[in-house]
């Protein structure tokens, strides 16, 4: 196999553009054998990072084959290793960021169609988006009118895609690593007018990191963290928060029945679960435990509008927490 070798890379490099010629080529010659090798890897990285005009259809064609080469060859066939999640990491971002919404959509994709990644890159994607709200700069931002402290929908959309992602195919709680930057990010819109739809998906989040911390068998991600959150503005005669607090009884209400207290097996088999991924992986999966969480809840004293939300719905349903939680959820329920 000639590979992209059998292509004009010198002369495209040249002339500054990706046509759509280009493009088929491209497409034509990296998958005639099923296979990407390193080489092509490497070398379409060195064309999407060298080239300013590319025709619509590159990056589709970026990401595809890219994800192909790191999920689907890159052993163990179907897993991402923090070793490959490392290069992945080192190619797309500098300083830490992103560079590019198609570097972006590789990131998330890849976190979609692998069945387990290590968490240093689910929490590397999700600072992205902590990074743009907190700075209001990205390329998450980039042509936008967005000021600092302030979260979209499509950022909630592309947090919520990080999630299922790097929940897989099973039923794995959200980790410590994921909870922090949410809470952070919680932080920097805590002065904003509440997107409803941040708050649905923050305190679904966090409920499942309650649960699991308190024993409880978690459902997979798409059950616990699905949308729900009305896109519609609260009614004049309606106060924010009495929105929110409503918004967040009736959501948590429909999915606390997907919680039940684990069996010693099904403990054992969690246990096991998350040991096969670390191998996998190589990478240890910190999870969220009650104490931590309890100091995270209201940090500083300050409560977001979120935790507002969440510190209410707890209170009133009273569902049984760790012993720690309660204590945390009693305190700060006075400064709700």
């Amino acid at each position: 196999m000639t590979g992209l070798r059998s292509l004009p890379i010198n002369s495209i490099m040249a002339r500054g553009s990706i046509t759509d010629v280009d493009v088929v080529q491209f497409r034509r010659v990296v998958f005639e054998d099923g296979i990407v090798s390193p080489e092509e890897a490497e070398c379409l990285f060195k064309l999407n990072d060298a080239i300013g005009s590319k025709d619509p259809q590159w990056p589709d064609f970026f990401v595809e084959a890219l994800t192909d080469y790191l999920v689907f060859q890159e052993r163990p066939h179907g897993y991402l290793t923090s070793a490959n999640a490392a290069w992945l990491i080192e190619r797309i971002s500098n300083d830490g960021l992103v560079e590019t919404k198609t570097e972006l959509e590789l990131l998330v994709n890849v976190l979609e169609k692998a069945r387990w990644s290590p968490v240093s890159l689910v929490a590397f994607a999700l600072e992205q988006v902590k990074t743009a709200v907190i700075s209001g700069n990205g390329p998450l931002r980039k042509g936008m009118t967005v000021e600092a402290g302030v979260i979209t929908d499509g950022e909630v959309d592309l947090l919520r895609r990080m999630l299922y992602g790097f929940g897989g195919d099973g039923s794995v709680a959200v980790t410590r690593n994921e909870a922090d930057i949410l809470f952070d990010i919680d932080e920097a819109v805590a002065d904003a007018t509440p997107n409803p739809v941040w708050t649905d998906l923050f305190v679904k989040a966090v409920a499942n990191v309650i649960m699991s911390s308190s024993g409880y068998s978690v459902p997979t991600r798409e059950e616990a963290l699905r949308q729900e959150a009305s896109l519609q503005s609260p009614e004049q005669q309606t106060s924010v928060l009495a929105f929110l607090l409503s918004m967040v009884q009736s959501n948590l209400t429909t999915i606390q029945d997907a919680y039940h207290d684990q069996t010693s097996e099904e403990r054992a088999l969690a246990r096991l679960e998350h040991q096969r991924i670390e191998i996998i992986t190589n990478e240890t999966i910190t999870e969220a435990e009650a104490g931590w969480l309890a100091g995270r809840l209201g940090r500083d004293g300050r409560l977001s509008p979120s935790e507002i939300a969440l510190v209410s719905y707890l209170k009133r349903q009273s569902p049984k927490i760790h012993p720690a939680l309660v204590e945390a959820v009693e305190r700060i329920g006075h400064a709700a």
